[in-house]
């Protein structure tokens, strides 16, 4: 039987318990105290603290993420860390105005639509067994039946649909939770177990400078939630979404965003861009080149980056050029389960495999 240990968190001076076979984070998170985090799986560095007293146990945090050095100063990654003792840990805990963070919970959801919308990409739907109360732009992590394994996905619907979560999923040729599950036996009807939300990728609803919100592939999924809040809640921002894919059959819910510009035109522009295809009616070429011709300068807004980290990358170098500072700029990389083992320290969720 697992034994409980007393968590003290400096400098909140806050307590919490957690049992051995849990990690520090999710005690944490379940119970209010909200710290820095991102990919949950050990890779990203995001949740790194400093271990005060009391001893941990490490488990599968990467040796990239978190050195040998490191954990011999005593740092550890509390996404993966389990306690063997009492722990008091110092956390880089930065306050923001005006965001509230949500405790985590577990849900069982019921899927309740599958459709492929674009190659590769499926976009499954789920009925909660309750409502969820979350920021946009957020994720779930979901239980991946038999294996013993979650996989972290993005919300696509906004806060004010709190019973039904929609997963915008790309497919990976040999992915464990993608080809061997979702793409494979998951089927309408079929229950699933998920907890949530997660994350520090969301709207920052008191920033209400413009927002540009650049995205690729799947990293489309929480911009369209952030998206879908600030317009279907009446809130001011103007907004800016770029989605870029290779081909025109790797876009997705293309007439629903036009939709949407249509019907908020002096409030949301939508500009999806073909990098590898030129194609009428959509910007051709990558779409951070097409963000950069679009604007003269980026001084005075604020941007949200979701994608595969060479496209955030190159999107952040972009918009610095263009006098973006980068307290202004919130990103998120999507990588795979690999990364853990090849040094991909700038992927904050584990997205695809």
């Amino acid at each position: 039987m697992a034994e409980t240990y007393t968590i003290s968190i400096e400098p909140l001076e806050r307590e919490v318990r957690c049992r051995s076979d849990q990690n520090i984070l999710d005690a944490c998170l379940r119970q209010g105290v909200w710290l820095p985090h991102a990919c949950t799986h050990g890779t990203c560095s995001t949740c790194k603290v400093q271990v005060l007293d009391g001893h941990v146990e490490h488990n599968d945090a990467s040796t990239y993420a978190l050195m040998d050095f490191e954990r011999g100063g005593g740092k550890a990654l509390i996404c993966t860390a389990t306690p063997r003792s009492d722990v008091t840990i110092e956390a880089d805990v930065e306050v923001e105005e005006g965001v509230e963070f949500h405790p985590i919970g577990d849900y069982t959801g019921t899927v309740v639509e599958m459709a492929d919308i674009a190659r590769g990409t499926r976009r499954l739907l789920i009925d909660l067994d309750r409502e969820m109360a979350f920021n946009a732009g957020q994720y779930v992590q979901v239980s991946v039946p038999g294996k013993g394994v979650t996989r972290c996905w993005s919300m696509a619907n906004p806060p004010g649909q709190p019973g039904r979560i929609e997963l915008q999923i790309r497919n990976t040729p040999g992915g464990l939770a993608t080809e061997g599950w979702v793409f494979d036996t998951l089927a309408v009807g079929d229950s699933v177990r998920l907890a949530g939300p997660y994350g520090r990728f969301f709207l920052r609803e008191a920033n209400l400078k413009p927002a540009i919100l650049i995205g690729g592939g799947t990293g489309l999924a929480p911009l369209k939630s952030i998206i879908r809040h600030v317009l279907e809640s009446g809130l001011p921002q103007r907004l800016y979404l770029y989605h870029g894919a290779r081909t025109e059959a790797d876009l997705y819910d293309v007439e629903f965003f036009r939709e949407l510009e249509r019907s908020f035109t002096a409030q949301f522009t939508y500009r999806p861009c073909l990098s590898e295809q030129a194609v009428e009616g959509f910007a051709h070429g990558l779409v951070t080149d097409v963000v950069g011709s679009d604007f003269p300068t980026c001084r005075g807004h604020v941007a949200y980056l979701c994608g595969p980290p060479p496209m955030v990358d190159a999107a952040v170098k972009t918009l610095m050029g263009k006098r973006l500072f980068p307290r202004d700029i919130f990103r998120e990389e999507f990588l795979d389960a690999s990364d853990k083992a090849t040094g991909g320290l700038r992927s904050p969720l584990l997205k695809t495999s």
